[in-house]
């Protein structure tokens, strides 16, 4: 089974991509849904326990926690030594349950996949972008972000060209969806093709 990883900066068109390989017939991994349900059950305690004071009715306030850790890189670090594990743990999960089901390729969704290492457990990385611009209009229309939590947020992420650099293949999705599709296609034969080069 191949192990494709799929990154790229807010506002790339990240999700979009993952859905289309989904609509391909790939399995997908997504990293961040799978935090929200950890947020929502079983990393709750654990996160109150760290710090105390952001979970209620069981369940993490997003914003309450990344107002204590965004700012601060070891409570970062922290949060990570207590989410991390969890994730490995249902990725694990998802792999054994796709190797079942004989799928030849999954993807796993990960934001922050050059900046955690996670290039070293996957057979080639799909890198979204599209051009600046495109990228702080998007995600400006969400309306969830100010200018100033989008800096902090891209000061983190290693930059879009850096990402590309890296990438065995870049998904660009400037042009809208049929463009992407075709491109998907276009990844899919060529892992066929392709040793498995995971560490």
């Amino acid at each position: 089974m191949i192990i494709l990883g799929l990154t790229g900066s807010i506002g790339m068109g990240k999700s979009t991509t993952a859905k289309l390989f989904a609509e391909a017939g790939v399995p997908v991994y997504d990293a961040d849904a799978t935090v929200h349900k950890l947020y929502e059950g079983e990393a709750a305690p654990a996160i109150e326990a760290a710090f105390p004071g952001t979970t209620s009715d069981g369940k993490v306030d997003r914003q309450k926690l990344s107002a204590r850790v965004v700012h601060d890189p070891a409570a970062m670090k922290q949060l990570e030594q207590i989410v991390h594990p969890m994730l490995g743990a249902s990725r694990q999960k998802f792999f054994e349950e796709a190797g079942q089901a004989g799928a030849p390729v999954v993807v796993v969704d990960v934001p922050l996949l050059f900046e955690t290492g996670g290039e070293k457990r996957v057979d080639a990385v799909v890198v979204v972008t599209t051009s600046p611009e495109n990228q702080r209009e998007r995600i400006m229309a969400r309306g969830t972000m100010t200018s100033e939590t989008l800096d902090s947020i891209l000061a983190r992420q290693l930059p879009d060209a850096e990402k590309r650099k890296r990438a065995d293949f870049v998904v660009d999705t400037s042009h809208g969806l049929d463009p992407v599709r075709a491109q998907i296609r276009d990844i899919l034969r060529e892992v066929a093709k392709m040793p498995k080069r995971r560490t």
